[in-house]
């Protein structure tokens, strides 16, 4: 008797301890306090000292919610940053408009994506006015290129008049200046190839001038014809001519990026000469002074930045760098992924993810 009740305080005694113990392993994840790193630029990260928001921070305090996690939001400089923190074991989770790519899963985890965004060219969009057409007709290599060319016509006006002036007074007059400037009339005749008739040599020394400087004009003339041409199309052009339009368009160009983003390494990859800038707004300045004639950046971004700055004379380039998706940044060895996965696919699932995504553009691009 003593040996059976003894056993079933046993019993009674174990099943309590099992269900502490398991209580308790349960409770862990719960009551340990994540650190969160924030990164990014709106409208998936806005954050200041004590408030965060955006598309990035409203997806995890959804997914926290789900799995009853308990955690700390900490603002960090740049996506490099945050994920050095996360593999030195600082940060437990980076959250933001992080692209997934191959050199990155080398030393941390991510999430299944939960967006997908284009890198795309931001570039100046400013009309250009008639002044800045017709600019180049006067800079100095055109206005030496024409002295040059009027220099020419003197120098052969002055010999038809030296050949003819004597044995042809009524089309080249002894009189000096009357004489050059029929000469001179006579070799732009002969150069237009306009071909008037009204002046014309007789003398052996003004026929091989003429056939010199007749062998001449042949290849000047087409030159003169084709520089004038694009000129002209420039002049009556409204728009300025689109400068990229692919993405080799960038390779030597002066393109400024955010340091430690993709968008660096695309700009490498096409071999640009690039600018780098801590910030989207410290790139945009270097656009507006000159500095680069790009910012690559998500075209996400771009466009919120756009959006809130209508008077920018900017644009988005038709132009597709890339397309990349983003996802959340974990430890190698870390077991929470699932429980993020499962989650992000039930929000997508509801539809939820979708009204997020569209409530943060929209709200942001209202304001």
């Amino acid at each position: 008797m003593f040996r059976l009740l003894w056993f079933n305080f046993f019993l009674v005694f174990s099943c309590l301890f099992s269900n502490v113990v398991l209580a308790q392993t349960e409770s862990i994840p719960n009551e340990t306090t994540l650190k969160v790193g924030v990164v990014g630029s709106p409208p998936f990260a806005k954050y200041d000292e004590q408030t965060f928001e955006g598309i990035s921070v409203e997806l995890w305090q959804e997914i926290a919610e789900i799995n009853n996690l308990q955690y700390q939001l900490i603002a960090q400089p740049g996506v490099k940053v945050g994920i050095d923190q996360i593999v030195a074991g600082e940060l437990d989770i980076l959250i933001g408009p992080i692209s997934i790519t191959a050199e990155r899963f080398q030393k941390v985890a991510f999430t299944q994506p939960y967006f997908d965004a284009q890198i795309g060219l931001l570039v100046s969009g400013e009309k250009r006015s008639v002044w800045s057409r017709i600019r180049p007709i006067f800079q100095i290599a055109v206005i030496s290129s024409v002295g040059g060319l009027f220099f020419i016509l003197f120098i052969v006006g002055n010999l038809i008049w030296l050949a003819e002036s004597r044995r042809n007074p009524e089309q080249f007059p002894k009189h000096y200046i009357r004489g050059v400037g029929n000469g001179m009339w006579f070799a732009l005749v002969t150069l237009t190839t306009v071909g008037y008739g009204d002046k014309a040599p007789v003398t052996k020394m003004g026929k091989a001038i003429t056939s010199l400087w007749m062998l001449i004009t042949m290849v000047a003339a087409s030159s003169l014809t084709a520089g004038i041409a694009t000129v002209m199309t420039l002049l009556l052009s409204a728009e300025a001519t689109e400068q990229f339009t692919q993405p080799e368009d960038i390779q030597t160009k002066q393109i400024a990026v955010i340091s430690g983003t993709t968008g660096e390494q695309w700009a490498q990859t096409y071999e640009a000469r690039i600018l780098p800038s801590p910030n989207l707004d410290q790139a945009v300045e270097r656009l507006k002074s000159g500095q680069a004639q790009g910012v690559l950046f998500d075209v996400p971004a771009l466009k919120y930045y756009l959006y809130q700055h209508p008077e920018a004379p900017f644009k988005i380039a038709d132009v597709s760098i890339a397309l990349e998706d983003y996802g959340f940044v974990l430890p190698l060895d870390n077991n929470l992924i699932r429980e993020l996965n499962i989650a992000i696919v039930e929000l997508k699932q509801s539809g939820r993810l979708e009204e997020i995504i569209d409530r943060e553009i929209q709200g942001g691009f209202e304001n």
